[in-house]
């Protein structure tokens, strides 16, 4: 049995570009689908935020837009309850990479507001790409690889092959002309080579012991990768 860290944003808003804030936090199937899928292959799960706050799922996630109707968003907002690990997080300045197996960003906008800029997450994210363990990041979650930077002050993840939301997909959101930056531009900026599917399409990259997904559809084949890595 693995043991696997769960890092999630803490906030529920993002700020846009007019100083408006958007309500958000976590999209709830992205943390869902890996959480079950794990849960279900034996491993233990841990949370971990900055600051040690109970993390907030994006209210659209648990919407019936989102969840294919009135029983999907019954079904996940039953299965966000049933993730007992987010009523007691981890303050993530308090974590160490030691007691964990493997570790997993899920998205959400909220990462756009705490974990790009979370230095804490950086030098995880720095040491979990070191160490070869299984860092699995999903949609909005590279937002938190903004944060990692080696010693000469570049990305730790510059060079590396990855999947994350696209601009197109936030220009179809609805969101791309409010942000203040879109996250693929900021990665690419970084050195980081975002490679890209046709939006809302599941796509899932492995690069050496990083495992990335584009969207909320490629939570469940990224769990499948995940799960590989651990076996």
């Amino acid at each position: 049995m693995a043991k696997i860290l769960f890092v999630m944003t803490g906030a529920n808003g993002w700020t846009l570009a007019d100083g408006t804030t958007h309500r958000t936090g976590f999209w709830a199937e992205e943390a869902v689908v890996p959480y079950q899928a794990l849960k279900a292959a034996g491993h233990e799960v841990a949370v971990a935020t900055p600051g040690g706050v109970v993390p907030t799922p994006d209210a659209g996630s648990l919407s019936a837009q989102f969840t294919g109707g009135e029983g999907g968003a019954r079904q996940m907002a039953d299965a966000v309850a049933a993730m007992s690990e987010l009523r007691s997080p981890i303050a993530l300045a308090e974590v160490s990479l030691d007691d964990y197996d493997a570790v997993f960003y899920p998205g959400g906008h909220g990462p756009m507001e705490d974990l790009a800029v979370d230095a804490d997450s950086g030098r995880l994210l720095t040491a979990a790409l070191a160490s070869g363990k299984p860092l699995a990041v999903v949609c909005h979650g590279p937002a938190a690889l903004l944060a990692a930077k080696g010693a000469d002050g570049t990305s730790s993840f510059a060079g590396y092959r990855i999947a994350a939301f696209t601009n197109e997909e936030e220009v179809q959101g609805g969101l791309a002309d409010k942000a203040k930056w879109l996250l693929e531009d900021r990665l690419r900026a970084d050195g980081v080579m975002v490679d890209k599917a046709a939006p809302w399409t599941p796509h899932v990259v492995v690069d050496r012991n990083l495992i990335t997904g584009q969207n909320p559809m490629s939570s469940a084949p990224l769990a499948d990768e995940l799960l590989k890595a651990l076996s």
